[in-house]
């Protein structure tokens, strides 16, 4: 069962822009050894969108053979074109996926019934279970709560990565869940709210550079220990806001390069860090010390 903190994974790069897969292989060694509920690849912190397919099958089949299903696999593969989500969705879930993570339509967007029909038919077609990914910020977009409603009754839809940040829309979402329909936070500022109305954990960017705090997170809710998780969220709070000083994944990646990660720069459009807004984000790193690392 999928539950607890799952980091949403940087894509490491070479300084010739290409995939470095020695490194990928120790960040999902990193994430496997240091409590993550699960792994995200080829997501919006992956840099999916500036990787070519084939770029992303490789990927898929190293860390699956990698991880082997020591802790749950989650593999992006969504697009604003229902043909090439179902594609891909199959593809992986063929690799060896444990869950496909499907982004309602960009850009061109679609109507209530062409959403429905979106993610049945990627549903219909991956052999893994499908969580979809709601996060209007960077599609335009929003699943309505009668869509949701019929999509979560399909048997292949697992869940949704619920990334409004509207709690009051997510609570909507709450009433939808059961044992066949579940929900995951896709913000690292509301873990704690969001667990608390329901979600099983949190697909999480500062689990990156902080799994085991993150974990900690989502363990103390799943005990109620809501007080305790509620600190420890606050303890977190300034070095989660500052990995959004600019847009994901552009200071995790800031971040992870300081702590010595060495996971690379970005692809383009994405360009470095800021430099005084970089300061900051070490700062408060620095702060952590002793915490996170």
């Amino acid at each position: 069962m999928l539950k607890g903190s799952i980091v949403a994974l940087v894509t490491p790069f070479n300084p010739d822009g290409s995939v470095n897969f020695d490194k990928l292989g120790e960040l999902l060694d990193f994430h496997v050894n240091h409590h993550s509920g699960g792994i995200v690849i080829l997501g919006t912190t992956g840099e999916a969108s500036t990787l070519s397919f084939e770029e992303e099958e490789k990927i898929v089949k190293f860390s699956v053979k990698r991880v082997n299903h020591k802790i749950p696999l989650i593999v992006g593969s969504g697009s604003n074109e229902t043909e090439k989500a179902v594609r891909s969705s199959k593809i992986y879930s063929e690799l060896g996926a444990d869950y496909v993570l499907v982004i309602t339509p960009y850009y061109n967007k679609t109507n209530e019934t062409g959403l429905i029909k979106h993610f049945e038919a990627v549903a219909n077609a991956s052999l893994c279970p499908v969580i979809m990914y709601n996060v209007p910020g960077r599609t335009g977009m929003s699943m309505s709560i009668t869509a949701l409603e019929k999509l979560s009754k399909h048997p292949n839809i697992y869940g949704i990565k619920e990334a409004s940040g509207n709690i009051s829309y997510s609570s909507k979402v709450a009433r939808l869940l059961g044992p066949d329909f579940h929900m995951f936070s896709g913000n690292d500022d509301i873990i704690v709210p969001m667990m608390s109305i329901g979600a099983e954990g949190v697909i999480s960017v500062v689990a990156n550079i902080a799994p085991e705090q993150t974990e900690k997170i989502c363990d103390l809710c799943f005990e109620n220990k809501y007080d305790e998780a509620a600190k420890l969220q606050l303890e977190l709070l300034p070095l989660i806001n500052d990995l959004f000083l600019e847009v994901n994944p552009i200071p995790v990646k800031e971040a992870m390069n300081y702590m010595g990660f060495n996971v690379g720069e970005y692809r383009a459009p994405l360009d470095v860090m800021d430099k005084e807004k970089a300061k900051v984000l070490c700062a408060e790193i620095d702060k952590m010390k002793g915490k996170i690392f």
